[in-house]
């Protein structure tokens, strides 16, 4: 533990960003960890291409004017008596709904980006050869959802908006230490789990059809980034000294108390609210009131709930003891929770895009013993 990461495995040893030399150390040719083979092969089962229209077309129309992206039960301002009263013309309240939908689009593109960095670091620091390829392979996945968000969101919106401040110093926490266990718990566990969560719910509410092809094939990558997390959690957290449990147990509360409060926070759509005549205060304040723990705590119920999904990935894994228990309790049925298995809301909807991109990437290839001779 001299170095803070926490090693339990050797396939999660670490050197320092800037200590190239080890990688060139000539026993390291010959270690090579199979952990990760699999997830690695997998790769051209979900291959797909954002800038191929045989995948996804980013020229698919949509009325941003008059039609909203996805139902009003999404969007909690308008929900308040103040805003939707202001906003009484059906055309309005979509436009009112899709520019804040802006913004958790534009969340997600700046946390793949994150999750491209972060990949990227830990192809410097990962010593074992497979743990290493893996990290290479998910940069190059990290780098098409940048590619494939940036289309989106140009097609729909025309650019995106700053990444939110607390969004923003978290990423750059995950990505800069220099703790492997961070960087895993930070962002291949909460983020991702994060992601799967929200990709979930779009995919099941976008109106838009683009919208919801994009995040199925998305979410084919990412239903593997999360399995990465899962290996190490299954091969660290049994072997944790009580200490080193209380370090990762908080490490973990903390990134989940920043998403869950912060995240797309109301507080930084004042600008959206003032562009249609209303009283941002107002607005917050009346938010405020809906936004109360029974109203988190009956959300959660929705197992496409994202924050619900951040909790399980951390239930299952070990991470959550007595000490952080009822911390979690006070959004989710912990036993319930419990009792659901390993099962993650997005791996269905996974499945059904690896069998879509299966079709289209085999279509016209010869069995699978011509392919190894290739």
């Amino acid at each position: 533990m001299a170095d803070g990461n926490i090693t339990k495995d050797l396939i999660y040893d670490a050197v320092a960003p800037d200590d190239f030399e080890s990688m060139l150390t000539l026993d390291r040719y010959g270690q090579r960890s199979t952990a990760f083979d699999k997830i690695i092969s997998a790769t051209h089962d979900h291959f797909w291409d954002p800038l191929d229209k045989k995948y996804i077309d980013f020229d698919e129309p949509w009325d941003m004017e008059t039609q909203p992206l996805v139902p009003e039960d999404l969007n909690i301002a308008i929900q308040t008596d103040y805003v939707s009263n202001h906003l009484k013309d059906p055309a309005l309240r979509a436009q009112f709904i899709n520019k804040s939908l802006l913004r958790s689009f534009s969340s997600i593109l700046h946390g793949e980006q994150g999750a491209l960095n972060l990949s990227a670091s830990l192809c410097h620091v990962l010593y074992d050869q497979g743990a290493q390829e893996y990290a290479a392979n998910q940069t190059r996945e990290e780098a098409r959802h940048v590619t494939a968000f940036a289309k989106y969101i140009k097609a729909r919106w025309g650019r995106p908006v700053e990444c939110s401040i607390v969004l923003k110093d978290l990423l750059v926490d995950i990505i800069d230490s220099p703790e492997v266990y961070k960087k895993i718990i930070g962002m291949q566990m909460l983020v991702e789990g994060l992601a799967m969560g929200a990709f979930a719910t779009f995919f099941q509410k976008l109106n838009d059809p683009l919208g919801k092809k994009l995040m199925q094939l998305v979410m084919t990558d990412e239903a593997f980034h999360h399995k990465f997390g899962k290996i190490w959690a299954d091969r660290t957290v049994p072997k944790l000294t009580p200490e080193e449990h209380a370090i990762i147990e908080d490490w973990a509360a903390h990134c989940f108390q920043i998403l869950l409060f912060n995240l797309v926070s109301p507080s930084e759509q004042r600008d959206l609210y003032a562009e249609f005549g209303l009283d941002p205060d107002k607005v917050l304040d009346e938010i405020q009131k809906l936004a109360s723990d029974e109203k988190r705590r009956e959300d959660m119920k929705e197992a496409t709930n994202i924050f619900r999904v951040l909790i399980k990935t951390l239930l299952n894994a070990g991470i959550i003891t007595d000490r952080t228990r009822a911390f979690y309790a006070v959004y989710v049925d912990m036993d319930e929770l419990k009792s659901e298995g390993d099962r993650m809301v997005g791996d269905d909807i996974a499945e059904e895009g690896i069998a879509y991109l299966k079709a289209i990437n085999f279509k016209d290839r010869g069995p699978p013993m011509s392919l190894a001779a290739e």
